[in-house]
């Protein structure tokens, strides 16, 4: 029984602290949230402020410049029977001035109160003709004071600032002969508050709200109204007839515009319908200079008061901690003792691992040298069978070649009858003594020799055994030795050549011996697929293909690579050729050359029928290197 006491006395020790901690949080937050608060409200107060005093002053100057028109002041010179004559030029002139300026309305009042010019005259609810002697800023004007008001029309139910000023005639030694009068409208800022999440209203000098974001708050009193202002608003009809009813709260508006606290009944409605969920506002207010107007806005409680809970419970948090910490530290004293003996069982334990890693750490290296092995074999295997490709790469070259002979002994044949007959012309020349024939006779044999210089060379190149060496190669040039190669075999078999890539246009890095290899495997093999074809047409492109990357095509006008074929097209020993002709390496191996400096090599059908082989290459980093 007297352990369950001393628990709950504990328990009731430690839950006083933290409510005293959560109280004391809530506290100080909550001063904290609400300057914060008050800092960034009067911040909006002030570009709210700024926004309504440009909104409003930026037409008090237009009166003065309407009292000094010579339309004006001919329409307020002229008698009864004569003002028809200059009504419509001013009405002219007000009708542009103020479609310039952007504001509701000017006009313009004689003396005896009567609006006779008007910036609306175009329309039927305009103020021609309207009295405005028991306008505060009339009697103000007419008096030879300027003077600026608040009110609502009657015709249009239109609220706006007016801005009057005296019209002096210099012809009358400067005699106020009327009013010229600017209409500024306010709806303006009320479109501009309607995309604001809280409420604002703007209060004139009597403290009646004639501008706000919460619709039903308009044309109410911030403060009880004296007899005398209230009897002056209803003979002036300032208002146009709009009631004049006391706002939902008590807001003390007079010259103390400091913070308070706002709690309403219920939760405004915005412009457009919106519904906020608040009714708890801190309100800041501001008088604006010129106009005796105050501004107020409201701002949210709900985030500085849910920030000062959470701080308050952060605080209960922090003093449970430290309530915690402490009976940690009671507790650890209780377990030193038997860290010591977990301790010895650890050390115990990490020996017993330590000897298990060692024994493991000798199978890795055991296993690590059998894969080094085994590496080194591989790199041998591949060296071996790269060794094995060069050499079956010359062994299609030469076969190649072979292919070739008839050609070439056709080629050199020719020359080798000419230079028998020229030699031995040129010897009886010269035992006749015509040197001129003999020395045109060797000119002739130098040029044959030549020639068939020419003809050997690109077949001792292409035999030529040797280690691929990538370098930027002009692609024609590469094209125009493998249809050297092959000239007697394309003539034989009737294919018209149709080469497209010229000199210097198309760049690849490659080895140019290699790809000329390539070129000729193709082209052979383009010939034997146009065999049987009534139209035999080989067709070769060079063209740009990604970044970095050139296409050369050959095009044939064959039957084209059936569907099952064109899988296996690139497979060793497989070959369409019939048995005997072609052991199936000759595309595998073209392949494994491409590859080798970083290209490739497909096989498609043509849409215009026969087959095209791409050759995708890479090009130089720098065309002219």
């Amino acid at each position: 029984m007297r352990s369950r006491l001393l628990l709950v006395l504990r328990l009731t020790i430690f839950l006083g602290f933290l409510l005293t901690a959560a109280v004391a949080g809530y506290h100080f937050s909550s001063r904290a949230g609400l300057a914060a608060l008050r800092s960034d409200t009067l911040h909006d107060l002030e570009l709210l402020a700024s926004s309504v005093d440009a909104t409003v002053t930026r037409y008090s100057h237009v009166p003065s410049a309407v009292g000094l028109n010579t339309e004006v002041l001919a329409l307020l010179r002229a008698d009864d029977s004569l003002r028809t004559r200059h009504q419509e030029s001013a009405n002219r002139y007000l009708e542009q001035l103020n479609a310039f300026l952007g504001g509701l309305a000017i006009f313009v009042v004689d003396m005896r109160g009567q609006v006779v010019a008007s910036s609306d005259w175009i329309y039927s609810d305009n103020l021609l003709g309207q009295d405005q002697r028991k306008r505060s800023y009339y009697q103000a004007a007419a008096r030879g004071a300027p003077d600026r008001y608040y009110a609502v029309d009657e015709p249009r139910d239109e609220a706006g600032y007016f801005f009057a000023q005296p019209i002096r005639d210099e012809m009358r030694d400067w005699k106020i002969v009327g009013v010229a009068v600017v209409k500024v409208g306010l709806a303006e800022l009320e479109r501009g508050w309607m995309q604001k999440e809280e409420p604002v209203l703007l209060a004139d000098a009597n403290g009646v709200v004639i501008l706000s974001s919460v619709p039903e708050w308009k044309y109410t009193t911030l403060k009880p109204l004296s007899g005398e202002v209230a009897a002056e608003i209803q003979d002036t009809k300032q208002f146009a007839g709009h009631a004049i009813h006391s706002f939902p709260i008590n807001i003390l508006s007079d010259d103390n515009d400091g913070p308070q606290l706002a709690s309403f009944p219920s939760a405004p409605a915005l412009n457009g319908g919106r519904h906020l969920k608040v009714r708890d506002f801190l309100v800041e207010s501001r008088r604006l200079p010129g106009t005796g107007w105050q501004l107020l806005t409201f701002a949210d409680l709900r985030p500085a008061r849910a920030d000062a809970a959470t701080h308050g419970a952060l605080a209960a948090a922090a003093t449970g901690c430290v309530i915690l910490l402490a009976l940690f530290l009671i507790q650890r004293r209780r377990t030193l003792r038997s860290r010591a003996e977990a301790q010895f069982l650890l050390e115990r334990a990490n020996a017993e691992l330590e000897q298990n890693v060692a024994a493991r750490t000798a199978d890795l290296t055991a296993a690590n040298d059998r894969l080094r092995a085994e590496v080194i074999e591989r790199q041998r295997a591949e060296q071996t069978l790269r060794s094995a490709q060069d050499e079956l790469v010359q062994a299609a070259k030469l076969a190649v070649l072979g292919q070739l002979a008839t050609g070439i002994t056709h080629e050199l044949t020719q020359p080798l009858g000419a230079l028998r007959t020229l030699s031995g012309n040129a010897i009886e020349f010269m035992r006749r003594g015509d040197d001129k024939t003999a020395q045109k006779n060797l000119q002739i044999i130098g040029e044959l020799v030549d020639r068939m210089g020419e003809i050997i060379g690109p077949l001792k190149t292409y035999a030529r055994k040797s280690p691929a060496h990538p370098q930027t190669v002009d692609v024609a040039h590469a094209l125009g030795n493998a249809l050297f190669l092959l000239d007697q075999k394309l003539r034989r078999a009737g294919v018209v050549v149709d080469n497209r890539c010229t000199k210097g246009s198309a760049l690849a890095w490659c080895d140019q011996n290699r790809l000329e290899q390539v070129l000729v495997n193709l082209i052979g093999n383009a010939a034997d697929a146009m065999a049987d074809a009534p139209r035999r047409q080989l067709r070769l492109e060079a063209a740009p293909g990604d970044i970095g990357r050139l296409l050369v095509k050959v095009i044939d006008s064959g039957a084209g690579i059936s569907h099952d074929a064109l899988p296996h097209i690139f497979e060793p020993f497989f070959t369409t050729k019939p048995a005997g002709v072609g052991l199936g390496l000759g595309l595998a191996i073209s392949q494994d050359i491409v590859r080798d400096f970083g290209g490739d090599l497909s096989a498609a059908n043509h849409p215009d029928g026969g087959a095209v082989f791409t050759l995708d290459l890479p090009t130089p980093a720098t065309p002219n290197a």
